[in-house]
């Protein structure tokens, strides 16, 4: 999957499949599995264009009808035109043929087909078909959520979370979101130095009523492209919510911020689980012992088959180097969790703990540190812009090699 793209979530909608053949069927039940899939109900019928007449007749449409075929031209056109006279308003029709036909789709698309595609299919291209159906409907952009979890606490998961908002929108110079989702213990307002009156709470206790407008009276400004949503950090209460909490609130903050990050505590609850296993990026910050080997392991790999479609979650190695602590070697760590670490933190107690206690970020305590070299290399990737390694030449490029080629391949 190119990182580039970002498929956004299907809303609550109904979807149902007419197919046949044994191999689409196979390809759409595992995209029913697909986390941009979770709000959908989908349901798989055998039989195409045929099947999806006699089923609707007297009986009303989804949301969505997908008819697979493998008939002529002329008679699938003559089935989708009596189909059509039983469609209830609002009713999107997809097709999956088996012929790469311009003409055909030309038809198809004249009688207000959605799309077309052409088996054989791939999961990621008939999510993103569907997805497009009501992406297509809104000119809003469509932020790309980074979820970034520590392996143990303490590791620095909120440190660097921090730290990577304000890189992307410091130095990428794209609007951004800090989410402070350690909902008791929550550290992002102490680091902004910040004392919101509102934040991620409200949303939480009344989804239903989470719209932009609320959003932006939830948000506190921490910079010119900066905003925080912060935590109650407060145990007054208990922080036991369903699953699908959040949805209505990332949904509002993907439809109008381009980058959300999401500081997700050391916690395995449904709504934690849940804003890992539905962003677009995750990040898992583990420390180089044999506690974080266990735990980053678990982690990575429970996520990683929970979005099979998905890039696997990102490694950092954090506190690296501490003084005398016996420490598994990162290249050995990288290799039992089957990744390469995104990058390599060294331990950098003054550095760190003096913005820490100041409420800085580190580029604001030392500006020509290592580390905000890494958190920016860390942020083009997570925004799928990672810089071109060496491969682009200059405008001297050929004037350089051919003087190295005429000095036998030494360099000027």
């Amino acid at each position: 999957m190119n990182p580039e793209i970002t498929i956004a979530p299907l809303p609550h909608v109904a979807v149902q499949v007419f197919s046949e053949t044994s191999q689409v069927v196979a390809v759409i039940e595992e995209a029913s599995h697909d986390r941009r899939m979770a709000k959908a109900h989908l349901r798989i019928q055998a039989g195409g264009a045929a099947a999806a007449v006699e089923a609707y007749r007297d009986a009303p449409t989804p949301n969505v009808i997908v008819i697979e075929t493998v008939s002529d031209s002329r008679g699938l056109l003559e089935q989708l035109d009596e189909l059509a006279g039983f469609c209830d308003e609002g009713t999107r029709v997809m097709v999956i043929g088996h012929v790469n036909d311009v003409q055909l789709y030309r038809e198809l698309m004249r009688r207000g087909v959605s799309d077309y595609l052409v088996a054989p299919i791939n999961v990621v291209g008939f999510v993103r078909a569907l997805s497009d159906i009501y992406a297509n409907n809104s000119s809003k952009p469509l932020g790309r959520v980074i979820a970034m979890i520590g392996a143990k606490g303490g590791v620095g998961a909120s440190t660097l979370a921090h730290n990577l908002a304000h890189t992307i929108a410091r130095q990428m110079k794209v609007e951004t979101v800090i989410t402070d989702m350690d909902l008791p213990y929550g550290t992002a307002g102490l680091d902004f130095n910040q004392d919101p009156p509102q934040g991620i709470m409200e949303a939480a206790f009344d989804p239903a009523r989470v719209d932009s407008n609320m959003i932006e009276r939830l948000l506190s400004r921490c910079g010119e492209r900066l905003q925080l949503m912060a935590a109650p950090s407060s145990l007054e209460r208990l922080y036991d919510f369903q699953p699908e909490t959040f949805d209505p609130l990332f949904d509002a903050l993907r439809s109008t911020i381009p980058a959300i990050v999401l500081d997700v505590p050391h916690v395995w609850t449904g709504w934690a689980r849940t804003a890992l296993v539905r962003a677009d990026e995750v990040v898992v910050v583990a420390e180089p012992d044999l506690a974080n080997l266990r735990n980053a392991k678990n982690l990575i790999d429970t996520l990683a088959a929970a979005r099979p479609n998905d890039p696997r979650p990102r490694l950092v190695m954090n506190k690296v180097g501490i003084p005398k602590r016996p420490e598994i070697a990162a290249s050995e760590f990288a290799r039992a969790l089957d990744c390469v670490p995104l990058c390599t933190i060294a331990f950098d107690p003054g550095h760190f703990g003096t913005a820490t206690n100041n409420g800085q970020m580190l580029v604001e305590v030392q500006p020509k540190s290592k580390v905000n070299d890494a958190m920016l290399e860390m942020a083009k990737a997570l925004m799928g812009r990672e810089a071109a390694k060496a491969t682009r030449k200059s405008l001297l490029s050929p004037l350089i090699d051919r003087i190295s080629s005429l000095r036998g391949g030494k360099a000027a």
